[in-house]
């Protein structure tokens, strides 16, 4: 039998979001466990190269900052979850500053650099390319600080435990094997993403949307998840990972070249490089695409830009590229799209509420429709903070638990070996049938290409069977989505349906069970 154990609160994550929530809910007096199924440092906040979008210069700032996050989402954010995020987020900003988050600063000022689709600058950066890390560094400091948080690292959640119609804990599989569960008065899931449902990610090896596929089974609303963001450029070299080449370096000036050498976002969008993520990464797509289907080089270029050095500005890119032969200073760097952010996730109010009594989300597991169809470059990190904080608030108010109860421990699964090749076989499918540009006859290839291969999934009691099966579930809600979609918004483009259809679909789509609909948030 499994040990039983309890506290006030479990939040699932140690990103930004989760980090942000345990110390709101600890500095009200609670017991607060952090779960996460690596190294606390090891998560999407830590990657987070170009910066955390904020409006710092008065209340122009902040209306200009609301509008520019509303016309990226393509007609589908959600105002009022957006205004939130620019009025909160100098607040959340000004509490990292206190708590000794190193950002950049010229002349003892912050320094503000521009992103894709901003209208003026507003990012903040910390070390040129490591804003995440840096963020993550101090809020961790500052959680270890505080008596009432207990972080857990290589642990992952197996399930949420359910009684009565909410969820009363957590199921937890330790690196050693050993299954307990924790019961708790509310769960927060601020697990991040899911890029690891494609072969082609930016994201690290934690991103298998474990928190999304663990509410869908516990019966919560699920909303957009046929909005999957590509970052456009990602590092294109054969056998080497997509690392991903920060849209700060369009910010300070590079272009995108195709193979003949032209510069092609002239005559895409007036403002060129800079444009939505969505319009630039087909851009780069329809670009490399060869007359005979070979894939053609498409670069990043940087090498008329002489105000800055890149080494300077972008250390931790750099260092890369010249571990792989290549200098932004001299050299063309090859650069295709690749999986990066969910817009869709779990539904949630502006506190972090699920459908499900005493679950909560944030960060990049949530949805609030804050990003519409198409994220805003640089909102994410603000996101986890203004809603991770949000949801702390409205956890305090989840009941205690109800005492005398016993319930049962799960039982581990049996262990019948872990493949990997049901995994790379999904990935590529989702790549091939599911990615940038969509249309219904690879959507309907997908699904039955997923359908078959869910006998082939392990159903052991491994961090890699569990996350496996948590990657298939996602794959068929972004698929089912996509295919109910018949348009093409923001990240969401479907060579058969390539217009937008207010009328139609100028709601979000919303999973309960396996029926899909249409519905304001």
């Amino acid at each position: 039998m499994a040990e039983v154990q309890e506290t006030d609160f479990v939040i699932v994550g140690a990103g930004v979001a989760g980090l942000r929530a345990a110390i709101g809910l600890a500095d009200s007096g609670a017991r607060v466990l952090v779960v996460t199924k690596e190294a606390l440092a090891e998560s999407n906040t830590h990657y987070a190269q170009g910066g955390i979008a904020v409006a710092l210069t008065g209340e122009q700032d902040v209306a200009l900052h609301l509008e520019d996050t509303v016309n990226a989402g393509d007609g589908l954010v959600n105002r009022g979850a957006a205004r939130v995020l620019v009025e909160e987020g100098p607040l959340r900003v000004e509490e990292l500053l206190r708590w000794g988050t190193d950002f950049d600063r010229e002349n003892g000022r912050l320094m503000l650099t521009r992103e894709g689709a901003h209208s003026r600058n507003r990012i903040l950066h910390a070390h040129g390319d490591a804003t995440g890390a840096e963020i993550a560094r101090s809020l961790l400091r500052h959680a270890r600080a505080i008596p009432g948080i207990t972080l857990m690292e290589w642990t992952t959640t197996v399930d949420l435990v359910v009684e009565e119609g909410a969820v009363a804990g957590v199921e937890l599989l330790s690196a050693d094997g050993q299954m307990h569960q924790v019961r708790a008065r509310a769960v927060l899931l601020a697990s991040g993403g899911a890029g690891q449902v494609y072969s082609d990610t930016t994201n690290p090896s934690v991103a298998t949307g474990d928190g999304i596929a663990m509410a869908w089974r516990a019966g919560a609303d699920i909303a957009d998840m046929e909005f999957y963001q590509f970052h456009p450029t990602a590092l294109s070299l054969p056998g080497v990972p997509r690392f991903l080449l920060s849209e700060a370096l369009r910010g300070e000036g590079a272009r995108l070249r195709n193979s003949r050498g032209e510069r092609f976002m002239e005559s895409c969008h007036p403002l060129l490089e800079l444009a939505p993520r969505d319009i630039v990464a087909r851009a780069i797509a329809r670009e490399g695409m060869g007359p005979g289907g070979e894939q053609l080089p498409v670069w990043l270029d940087m090498r008329h830009v002489t105000a800055i050095d890149p080494a300077i500005r972008f250390p931790g890119i750099s260092k890369f590229l010249v571990a792989h032969g290549l200098d932004l200073r001299r050299d063309l760097i090859p650069v295709r799209p690749a999986a990066h952010y969910l817009m869709g996730g779990i539904r949630t109010d502006l506190h972090g509420r699920s459908s499900v009594p005493r679950l909560h989300a944030a960060g990049e597991a949530a949805c609030t429709g804050v990003h519409g169809a198409n994220r805003l470059a640089s909102n994410s990190l603000l996101e986890g903070l203004v809603f991770g904080a949000r949801a702390a608030e409205a956890m305090q108010d989840a009941p205690a638990l109800h005492a005398g109860r016993a319930p049962v421990p799960a039982e581990p699964p049996k262990n019948n070996g872990d493949l990997p090749e049901p995994r790379e076989r999904l990935q590529r499918t989702m790549w091939e049938k599911a990615g940038l540009l969509r249309d219904a006859e690879g959507l309907s290839a997908a699904c039955r290409q997923l359908c078959a291969l869910k006998s082939q999934i392990p159903s052991s009691a491994s961090r890699q069977g569990i996350e496996t099966r948590n990657l298939y579930t996602i794959g068929k809600m972004i698929v089912a989505s996509a295919l109910a979609r018949e348009e093409s918004r923001g990240a969401h483009y479907r060579n058969d349906f390539p217009h937008r259809d207010d009328s139609r679909f100028g709601r979000h789509s919303l999973l309960r069970g396996e029926k899909i609909s249409f519905e304001e948030l």
